[in-house]
C-alpha cells in the first residue's frame, strides 16, 4: 500500500537529508511505484507513490536511502502490466533510454563565477556543436575537450557562444534537435557536471554560454514520455502531447500541449533550470513559428496555435521578470515583430530574434557569379533591417548549422565549388563577415566559418582546425573585424550603435556604403564601403558624416590577410567641402576588388 505523499516540493528527484522525493505527473495513471539501485534493482522491491490531491495528477513519495547518483526508474500502470519509464523531469540520465540519476545541483561550485553579461549590443556571438566543434584525435567532442577550445574563441574576441542542443538524444550522433530528455544532458557529452565546467570556463575567458532549447516538439526517438500513463487518442502520444492533428511536426506526431498547464509548467521549468541552476546567460529557442503555429506561418489563421503564443509569451514574461539580463532569442525566420514585442503588449517577449531577412539576400548576392546581376539594393535593406527599435532584435550571419547543411554549401564552397580557398571565394566571404559584423544587429559566426571551412555541416565530421594555419590570413581578418564590431580599440562605438544610414548604393559600379553611429563624433561614426564588382574603383566621390581626417581601420583586400590580395594602395580620406549624398562634405576613396574599407576618424 501506498505511504502519503511527500510534503516536500518539486518535480522529478528531488534530494533531502536522509533521502530523495520522487514526484511525477502520470493523471491517468492507477498506479505509480518508483525503484532504483537503493532497492539493489529487486523486482518485489519498490515504494509506492501516492496521488499529492485529486486534481493535480501528481503522484510522490520520499524514500530513505536515496540519494544523489542513486538510479531509478518510475513504474507506471493504468491498467495491465507496469510500464518502466524514465522521469520526464530526469536531471542526468545514463543513456537516452537508460536509467535516471538523482542529481543534486547544490552541488556544483559557482563560488569563483562572477561573469557578468555583456550589453546585448555588444555581443559576438559563435554557434558550436559540441562532438564536431571540440573532437580530438578521432574522439567526438565533449563539454571538457570543448573547455579547450575557448581559447581560441577569447583570441578570436567572440563573447558569446551559441550551444546546440545538448540535450540526452536517441542514437549515437544528433544535431541535438531531437531531444529525449528536456532536463539532462546528453550523456555522450560529458552529462551535467562537464556541462557546468564549460559554462564556469568560458565565464572565466569572458565568454556568456547562450543554450539553444527545443519546445516545438520532443524526440521522437526513445521518448519515454510517449503514454507515459496509458493516457491516449487513436495512435496520439498521450498526456504530454496534442492528440489530434495540432500533434503533427515536420519532425513527428510530438508536438507538446500547450493547452495544459502541466506541460507548459514542464517545458518552462526546463528553460528556468538552464538559467538558474547552470547559470546560462541566454537561450535560444528553436522553431518558434512551429510552437505558435501547425504549419510554421503564423500568417495562416487556421494554423495558429492560440496556446503556444501563450506558451511563449509567459514564459519570456517569467524569465525576464526573474533574471532580465539573460538574453533570450527565437528561431522564428519570418521577419514578425510580434517575436520581439513586449508580452503585455501582445507579444512573444523576446528580445531578438534569427533575421532570415538578412542571411538570404546577403547570401544570394555574394553567390551569384556574375556581377552585374548582384542585387545592391536588397543588400542595402538586408543592412538596415525592418522596423528595429534596437539593434539586437535581431541576430545576423552568413552561415549557421541550417544555412550550411543539408546539401547547402558553406560561402566560400557557394562562391567556387571545390575551391573554396580561391581568391573570388575567400574575397566575397569576407565580404559576408564584414556585413555580418558592421550591420545593426547581434552578429553571429558558425564554427569553422573563421578559418574559412568549406566542408558542409553534419553530425559527424569535426571542424578542421588545421585550416588555422592554412588560413591564417582569413583567421586575422576575422579577428580584425570582430575587435572593430567590439570597438576593441575605442575607434569604432558606431558599429554597435542604433543608428544606420545607408549613404550609397551604386548598381552600376557595385558600390554600397553606410554610415554607423551611437551617438556620432570622431571614434564613433564609423562608414564601411564595400565593392561587390570584381574591378577596383578609383577616386569615388563618397558624402562623409563629418569634416577632416578618416582613418582606414579595415582594408580587407589588405596583402597580410591572404595571398592574391593587396592590388589597390588604400590610405587615410581627407574629406573636401563640397556636399555629397546629404552630408557637408565628401572624399574621395579607391577600394580594391570585392573589398571592403571601414573608416573612422581619431579625436
Amino acid at each position: 500500500m501506498p505511504g502519503s505523499p511527500s510534503l516536500h516540493p518539486g518535480m522529478g528527484a528531488v534530494p533531502h537529508d536522509g533521502g530523495v522525493t520522487f514526484r511525477v505527473w502520470a493523471p491517468n495513471a492507477r498506479q505509480v511505484a518508483v525503484t532504483g539501485d537503493f532497492f539493489g534493482w529487486d523486482p518485489a522491491a519498490r515504494a509506492r507513490l501516492s496521488r499529492d490531491n485529486a486534481r493535480s495528477g501528481t503522484w510522490s513519495t520520499f524514500v530513505p536511502g536515496a540519494g544523489p547518483g542513486s538510479h531509478y526508474r518510475f513504474l507506471i500502470r493504468s491498467g495491465g502490466p507496469y510500464r518502466s519509464r524514465i522521469d520526464p523531469v530526469a536531471r542526468q540520465v545514463t543513456h537516452s533510454a537508460g536509467d535516471a540519476v538523482v542529481f543534486d545541483a547544490r552541488t556544483l561550485d559557482w563560488s569563483e563565477d562572477q561573469f557578468v553579461m555583456p550589453g546585448w549590443d555588444d555581443l559576438v556571438l559563435y554557434e558550436v556543436h559540441i562532438p564536431t566543434f571540440a573532437a580530438d584525435g578521432g574522439r567526438p567532442g565533449t563539454f571538457d575537450l570543448a573547455i579547450d577550445r575557448l581559447d581560441h574563441l577569447a583570441w578570436l574576441g567572440v563573447n558569446a557562444v551559441e550551444v546546440m542542443p545538448p540535450f540526452a538524444f536517441a542514437g549515437p550522433v544528433s544535431w541535438g534537435y531531437n531531444p529525449s530528455h528536456l532536463f539532462a544532458i546528453e550523456p555522450s557529452y560529458g552529462g551535467p557536471h562537464a556541462f557546468a565546467r564549460f559554462v564556469r570556463a568560458a565565464h572565466a575567458r569572458g565568454i556568456a554560454v547562450i543554450l539553444d532549447v527545443v519546445y516545438n516538439h520532443l524526440g521522437p526517438g526513445d521518448l519515454h514520455l510517449w503514454r507515459i500513463d496509458g493516457g491516449r487518442r487513436r495512435h496520439y502520444g498521450g498526456s504530454y502531447f496534442y492528440n489530434d492533428r495540432r500533434a503533427l511536426t515536420p519532425w513527428g506526431a510530438t508536438r507538446p500541449n500547450y493547452d495544459r498547464k502541466q506541460v507548459r509548467n514542464y517545458l518552462r521549468d526546463s528553460a528556468v533550470m538552464w538559467l538558474e541552476d547552470f547559470r546560462v546567460d541566454g537561450l535560444r529557442f528553436d522553431a518558434t513559428q512551429y510552437i505558435r503555429s501547425r504549419w510554421g506561418d503564423v500568417h495562416h489563421p487556421r494554423g495558429r496555435i492560440a496556446a503556444g503564443h501563450r506558451f511563449l509569451a509567459a514564459t519570456t514574461g517569467d524569465i525576464r521578470s526573474r533574471q532580465p539580463w539573460k538574453l533570450l532569442i527565437a528561431e522564428d525566420m519570418q521577419g514578425d515583430p510580434t517575436v520581439t514585442r513586449p508580452s503585455g503588449e501582445g507579444g512573444l517577449g523576446f528580445h531578438s530574434q534569427w533575421d532570415a531577412g538578412f542571411v538570404h539576400p546577403v547570401r544570394a548576392a555574394l553567390e551569384t557569379p556574375d556581377d552585374e546581376h548582384r542585387d545592391l539594393s536588397a543588400v542595402a535593406r538586408a543592412v538596415t533591417g525592418h522596423g528595429l527599435s534596437a539593434p539586437h532584435e535581431r541576430v545576423i550571419y552568413t552561415e549557421s548549422h541550417d544555412e550550411v547543411a543539408n546539401g547547402r554549401s558553406r560561402l566560400p564552397e557557394s562562391v567556387f565549388p571545390g575551391a573554396a580557398d580561391s581568391w573570388h571565394a575567400r574575397t566575397r566571404a569576407a565580404l559576408g563577415l564584414v556585413l555580418t559584423l558592421t550591420s545593426p544587429g547581434i552578429p553571429m559566426l558558425f564554427q569553422g566559418q573563421d578559418v574559412l571551412e568549406d566542408r558542409w555541416f553534419d553530425d559527424q565530421t569535426p571542424v578542421d582546425w588545421d585550416k588555422a594555419h592554412r588560413h591564417a590570413g582569413f583567421l586575422h581578418l576575422t579577428r580584425q573585424l570582430v575587435a572593430l564590431r567590439r570597438n576593441l580599440s575605442g575607434a569604432t562605438r558606431g558599429l554597435a550603435g542604433r543608428h544606420t544610414r545607408v549613404i550609397r548604393v551604386d548598381d552600376d559600379r557595385k558600390i554600397l556604403a553606410y554610415h554607423r553611429s551611437s551617438g556620432g563624433g570622431p571614434r564613433d561614426d564609423t562608414v564601411v564601403v564595400l565593392n561587390l564588382r570584381t574591378t577596383p574603383v578609383w577616386d569615388y566621390p563618397l558624402g562623409m558624416p563629418r569634416p577632416g581626417r578618416w582613418r582606414v581601420r579595415c582594408n580587407t583586400d589588405a596583402p597580410l590577410f591572404g595571398p592574391g590580395l593587396g592590388a589597390v594602395h588604400v590610405t587615410d580620406l581627407d574629406t573636401e567641402p563640397h556636399g555629397y549624398d546629404g552630408y557637408g562634405q565628401h572624399a574621395r576613396v579607391t577600394i580594391g576588388p570585392y573589398a571592403a574599407l571601414v573608416y573612422s576618424q581619431d579625436a
